[in-house]
């Protein structure tokens, strides 16, 4: 793990999923246009849930989130809240690893990803988009969004130049307050060889 590598603290996953924060942060209208209920949708760094339980009213019954946090404890403030939402059984809920996401027997079979404000977090940038883009089905969409206060702009078109190098298609810039954001989509006619992307 790099040294000046961070990692928010549980007590801010509360502090995240304060209600006031819907009015600049909605989760209903920033996510619709990309999740339809069946979907198989991935939350990455998913704390203790704020976009993780409205995603799973999103693909309904029939749907799978996969809600994925580095810290036991933001996994088990989110069952909680699941529980108490009756969402659980639609939500996988998965601790992962500070340097890989370990979702092996997942390749290809998502068909979103939501990474908020947790690509900067992450010690590897590169590899967790090398697997976000092995997890995501073919035409898979990405939603990629970094807090202003905490990532220059230049780091974050760093990282949608990696994206894009690495097998994705930059669709849209997105109007999210306090953030940089943007959706790319993998492209179907990228392979993988050898622990990279090649664009045919």
């Amino acid at each position: 793990m790099k040294a000046d590598h961070h990692i928010c603290p549980i007590w801010v996953g509360y502090f995240l999923n304060n209600p006031l924060r819907r009015l600049y942060q909605s989760p209903k209208r920033i996510l619709t246009p990309y999740v339809k209920e069946g979907m198989s949708v991935l939350d990455v760094g998913c704390a203790m849930g704020f976009f993780t339980l409205p995603l799973a009213k999103m693909v309904g019954p029939t749907g799978t989130v996969i809600a994925v946090d580095v810290q036991s404890g933001m996994i088990d403030g989110l069952v909680k809240r699941a529980r108490k939402a009756g969402l659980s059984d639609r939500i996988i809920f998965h601790t992962c690893s500070p340097d890989t996401l370990d979702l092996s027997g997942y390749d290809e079979k998502i068909d979103f990803a939501l990474a908020f404000a947790v690509v900067h977090e992450v010690p590897d940038r590169d590899h967790l988009l090398l697997e976000l883009w092995k997890l995501l089905k073919p035409d898979g969409k990405l939603l990629i969004a970094e807090p202003k206060g905490h990532v220059a702009a230049e780091e974050f078109d760093a990282t949608l130049s990696t994206a894009v190098n690495g097998g994705f298609d930059l669709m849209s810039y997105l109007r999210i307050p306090r953030s940089y954001a943007t959706v790319l989509c993998k492209k179907p006619s990228a392979v993988h060889e050898g622990g990279k992307v090649v664009n045919v």
